[in-house]
């Protein structure tokens, strides 16, 4: 059986449309939304334009990764698309590995480590050595 369509009760649709602007207000006070106003919506990374539904797609990193530093002016901010800011959260885990390697590899081989040092000494004692003939000349 079909369901009859109540009245829509005024007050209710009015509290419903008040609290509907008031968290667009706050949504709009959030730093996403205010890098979208103030930066052009392209990738700063890979320069790809962004518009429409697409501009989801569009994310705000932030520079020190400290996401509490949300500075007004938006100095801490960059827009990257969903695959820059993946790929550069991956390279600070990188370049954290790669930072000691790049101030050795300058540097001078060393020496001092042998890796068969004392090895004669842990094999066993070749007694066929000294039971062998000597070859003649």
């Amino acid at each position: 059986m079909p369901r009859k369509h109540q009245p829509i009760d005024r007050q209710r649709k009015d509290a419903v449309v008040a609290s509907l602007q008031r968290e667009r207000k706050e949504q709009a006070a959030t730093y996403r939304e205010r890098a979208l106003k103030m930066f052009p919506h392209v990738c700063q990374r890979c320069g790809r334009e962004f518009s429409g539904k697409r501009l989801r797609e569009l994310t705000v990193h932030h520079k020190d990764n400290n996401h509490l530093n949300n500075p007004p002016d938006g100095s801490n901010w960059a827009l990257l698309c969903l695959y820059c800011h993946d790929d550069e959260h991956g390279t600070y885990e990188q370049r954290g590995l790669y930072a000691e390697d790049a101030a050795t590899r300058n540097a001078e081989p060393s020496l001092e480590f042998q890796p068969f040092a004392g090895l004669k000494d842990m094999l066993p004692p070749d007694s066929e050595e000294s039971e062998r003939p000597q070859q003649e000349s």
